[in-house]
């Protein structure tokens, strides 16, 4: 086997274990093939309900009166706590806000539990405190509720935040990953590989010529702008761990669908461009906190567009490619040299720590 026989998601991500590990990786928590495996074998069987089986960002639950509200939940274990863009805080506001939104739920309640190390200066502790405030805030959404616990000095990592989200989901929307169709349309609001390279690049010590922020931000009036444009979109997702090309393998095996997507569409930055050259990354894995994939009929998705470039967080939106009937539930990329290859869920873990 020669070098370009061997994947470029191989050779970017950390080494996976040939056969079923029996012990927890660092792989588990990426969002990619590894987190998928702890999902089936470990996890469903024991929490059979057809509501979880879904798998989608949220789950949306049905009252007795007929009203439907949507839950989710998330931990943030982001290293460092504070980067260019944001922190600890705003992303586990943003995260959660985001996870109800791109479901179709308005976002309305979060619950909030803090594991903090002892040691954890109070001063750093205020300051991630008044980010999530201010984030709940911009979004128009409430805390209403949490929990406290401290470990011991070097039993954890300064502070771990576990969120939970509630919102309501108005009559008569059902988004869903299983709900793309060929001949549909895939956009993204934005740049992608913002987030994960602005952490990599304080943790990792480098400087860039120019500097690299996070997109962290709450997406949840540019999702109901983007509704209010088209109602029949089809679903909406945010591209976290495992980026983009895991995102996009997610919506392709749930849908039972093919993916098309053009390579020079996908907008990346050039200073982000650059600094996954250096450190060897492929933006299509990185992560994002402040962007959203959409998958729109047709039929709306110029309406969809309009209304994405309006909004703050939409302005770069771009569509990047179209859903099809060949290649049931795999992705293909076209390449900017005219080629085409399979865009693989990532295996291993890319960047750990990285939300």
């Amino acid at each position: 086997m020669t070098r370009a026989d061997i994947s470029l998601e191989a050779l970017l991500s950390c080494p996976v274990p040939s056969g079923r590990p029996e012990h927890v990786l660092l792989g588990h928590g990426s969002g990619g093939r590894l987190s998928a495996e702890l999902l089936r074998e470990v996890f469903l069987p024991a929490f059979d309900d057809p509501v979880l089986r879904a798998l989608e960002d949220q789950a949306t639950l049905t009252l007795p009166d007929g009203a439907r509200f949507a839950m989710t939940t998330d931990s943030f274990v982001v290293k460092p706590i504070f980067f260019p863009g944001g922190d600890i805080g705003k992303l586990a506001i943003c995260g959660t806000v985001n996870d109800l939104a791109v479901g179709g739920a308005v976002p309305q309640f979060i619950a909030a539990a803090f594991i903090l190390e002892e040691g954890l200066p109070l001063s750093e502790l205020r300051r991630v405190v008044a980010s999530m405030r201010q984030t709940c805030s911009d979004a128009g959404v409430a805390l209403v509720t949490g929990d406290t616990k401290v470990v011991d000095r070097g039993k954890g990592d300064r502070i771990f935040i576990t969120t939970t989200g509630v919102g309501s989901v108005p009559a008569g929307r059902s988004l869903s990953i299983a709900n793309a169709r060929a001949g549909d349309y895939v956009m993204v609001s934005g740049t992608m590989g913002d987030h994960g390279v602005a952490v990599m690049s304080v943790r990792e010590g480098l400087d860039f010529e120019t500097s690299l922020t996070s997109d962290t931000a709450p997406l949840n009036h540019l999702a109901e702008a983007l509704i209010g444009a088209c109602p029949a979109i089809r679903c909406m997702r945010d591209p976290t761990r495992g980026g983009l090309a895991t995102t996009l393998n997610e919506l392709a095996e749930a849908s039972r669908v093919g993916i098309e997507i053009d390579e020079a569409k996908v907008p990346v930055r050039p200073e982000v461009q650059g600094a996954c050259e250096i450190l060897g990354l492929d933006p299509l894995y990185v992560a994002n906190e402040g962007k959203l994939v959409a998958v729109v009929p047709e039929s709306g998705i110029q309406a969809a567009l309009e209304a994405a470039r309006r909004h703050p967080s939409g302005a770069d939106a771009a569509v990047i490619g179209r859903v099809v009937d060949e290649h049931r539930g795999a992705v293909v990329v076209r390449t900017r040299i005219g080629g085409s290859r399979r865009l693989a869920t990532l295996e291993g873990e890319l960047l750990p720590r990285i939300c």
